[in-house]
Formats: structure tokens, C-alpha cells, sequence
């Protein structure tokens, strides 16, 4: 009978320490670029023991899997993704307030006044132009958005799509203030239309392609771009001098996402000087005290920032997408 009883403790022990450890796991949406996201996370399983499993997906993208996985959600934390998208899963009940402890370091006006959301970077949107490419072609470096409907740069130029693209959207929104209003903004969209050559569903696409030559102008985010050129791509990069708006890269966590301790651990620590000193050499713009921006020969002191207003950007995004899917891309 004791054998018996000490065979039971024993195997209750196992499965206790076998679901004990099967818990030190935590699941992840990411918008981050692939190399990027693997190596936070990796640091992070090194710092904490804790497992990440994560999935890339473009903010539109993230949006859409959490919408069709709300009734059994797969993931526990969003990491990166454009904060109009973030507020978008807010509104949608996608996604659950927490208040972190590390949260004092980035200030009020990057993060949700109810704790669903907070800003990890601020990124403008920029161009890029493969100066090799450019010069086979006779084309000079476009620097404003008046110069991108030029007709010499017709079929020339790629961007994301607003349907799956935080990027993309970001640019639809950026030209409405720049051009003073709605109609104006998409009368500015269908001309920029016409020297499109496709739109790629991912936002930092359509710089990749311009860093291997497939493209010779393209559409995204400036810290994309500076990585592709620091990396040694034969790219020149502009900030459109007549405005940019901005992404405010954020975080979430999922509504009722599996291994929530685990979640929150990630989202702390995500927060924290490690991990920000990692995003600093990102070459965006930390939101966190706890980082020191990179020096990239770009500053946002420098450019001609639009009056973005997220809330609003959140709001009017499936209206906006509409009507965008309804009149541009077919407008060649």
C-alpha cells in the first residue's frame, strides 16, 4: 500500500511539474519585421525562461485573425502594429486593459487613458528611390508628395494596400490633411494612382523591392528604409518635405488570450530598458524614457509633421478603406 502511495505522489508531482512547464509559453501576433521580432523574443526567452511562440502578421492582418478567433482567441499579446489599428481592436472588443508598472515611462499622450494600448515607437513615412535604377531610368529623387503624381514617374512607384496595410492607411489619412480635406485627398489618391505599379499587402513590401531594384520608388516608413540602406541597399531616402504623418507602433493585449501571466510578463518586459534598448537600435523614435534614440541624420524636429489625430484616424478607417477599394485601385 505504500509503494502505492508513494507511486501516486510521484506521478501527481510529474504532472504538476509537466503543467507547470508546458505553461512557460506565451503566444504573440507581431507586426514587427521578422528579424526583428525574433530577435526580441529570443531575448526574451533568455531573460525569463518563457517560450514565445509568434506569428507576423501586417496590422490589418492581426485585426482580422483576432476578429475571427474572438470566440477562442490564439494569441495573448499584439506586439508592434500602427496605433489607429490598435484603437480599432479596442472598439471591435478584441482586446483587454492592463496596466502595467513600466507604463509610466512613456507618456499619457502615447498611451490609451484606459490601458488597452500603449506606444512602443513613432515612425514618419518617407520614400525611398533605388539610385541605380533611377539613374538607368533618367529619374530624380522625388521629395514631396506634389512631385509623386509627376508622369514621369508613372508605373514607377509602390505602395501598400489600405485593406491590409496600417502603413497604407496611415499615407490615405496623411494626404487628407496635407491636401486640406477628404475629397481633396482622394482626388490627390487617384492621381497618385496612375503611377502605382501595385500594391503589396504588407507597408515595409514595397520598400524591400525597391532595395533589390524590382521597383524604383516606393512608399513606407522611414526606419524601414534607413535599415534597407543601412544594410547596403543602393537607396536614397526622402521625407516629404511638404508634410509626413506617422505610425505610433503599439501594444496589446487579447481579450481573454491564452497563458495571460505569461502575456502580461511579455508586455512588462517589452516596456522595459532591455527590451527599448533593442527597439533603439531599430532606427525609430522610442517612446519609452527608458531608451536613447539612435542618431540617423533624421529628426522629427526637422520635418513637416501633420496634425494626426488617431482617435479620428480609428473611427473613420472602414469608411475611408471603402471608399478607397471602391474608387482608386481600378482607376488607371
Amino acid at each position: 500500500m505504500r509503494k502505492i502511495s508513494v507511486l501516486a505522489a510521484f506521478l501527481a508531482v510529474a504532472v504538476l511539474a509537466g503543467t507547470a512547464l508546458a505553461s512557460q509559453s506565451v503566444k504573440a501576433y507581431t507586426t514587427l519585421e521578422e528579424p526583428l521580432a525574433k530577435a526580441l523574443f529570443d531575448r526574451f526567452t533568455a531573460d525569463t525562461g518563457i517560450a514565445v511562440e509568434w506569428v507576423r502578421l501586417s496590422s490589418g492582418e492581426a485585426v482580422a485573425r483576432m476578429e475571427a478567433e474572438k470566440a477562442n482567441p490564439q494569441a495573448s499579446v499584439w506586439v508592434g502594429g500602427v496605433g489607429t489599428l490598435h484603437i480599432d481592436a479596442k472598439a471591435k472588443g478584441l482586446t483587454a486593459p492592463y496596466r502595467s508598472r513600466v507604463a509610466k515611462n512613456v507618456s499619457p499622450k502615447h498611451r490609451d487613458a484606459d490601458d488597452y494600448w500603449i506606444g512602443l515607437y513613432v515612425g514618419p513615412i518617407a520614400f525611398a528611390m533605388n539610385t541605380e535604377r533611377a539613374k538607368d531610368l533618367g529619374l530624380s529623387m522625388p521629395t514631396s508628395w506634389a512631385d509623386m503624381i509627376k508622369p514621369e514617374y508613372k508605373g514607377y512607384i509602390r505602395m501598400a494596400n489600405p485593406s491590409t496595410s496600417g502603413t497604407a492607411y496611415n499615407v490615405i489619412t496623411n494626404v487628407i490633411r496635407i491636401f486640406g480635406g477628404e475629397e481633396q485627398g482622394f482626388e490627390y489618391l487617384a492621381a497618385l494612382n496612375a503611377n502605382i505599379d501595385q500594391y503589396t499587402k504588407s507597408g515595409s513590401a514595397p520598400g524591400k523591392n525597391c532595395a533589390i531594384g524590382e521597383i524604383p520608388i516606393a512608399i513606407g516608413y522611414l526606419h524601414d528604409m534607413i535599415r534597407l540602406k543601412e544594410q547596403g541597399a543602393p537607396i536614397e531616402i526622402a521625407v516629404p518635405s511638404d508634410g509626413t504623418g506617422f505610425e505610433t507602433a503599439s501594444m496589446s493585449m487579447v481579450k481573454n488570450g491564452p497563458n495571460p501571466v505569461e502575456g502580461k510578463k511579455l508586455y512588462d518586459w517589452v516596456l522595459g530598458k532591455t527590451a527599448q534598448d533593442i527597439v533603439a537600435q531599430w532606427y525609430v523614435i522610442p517612446l519609452s524614457e527608458e531608451a536613447e534614440a539612435p542618431k540617423t541624420g533624421f529628426s522629427l524636429a526637422t520635418m513637416v509633421l501633420v496634425d494626426q489625430d488617431d482617435q479620428w484616424d480609428a473611427a473613420n478607417k472602414a469608411r475611408l478603406v471603402e471608399r478607397w477599394n471602391k474608387e482608386i485601385p481600378g482607376n488607371k
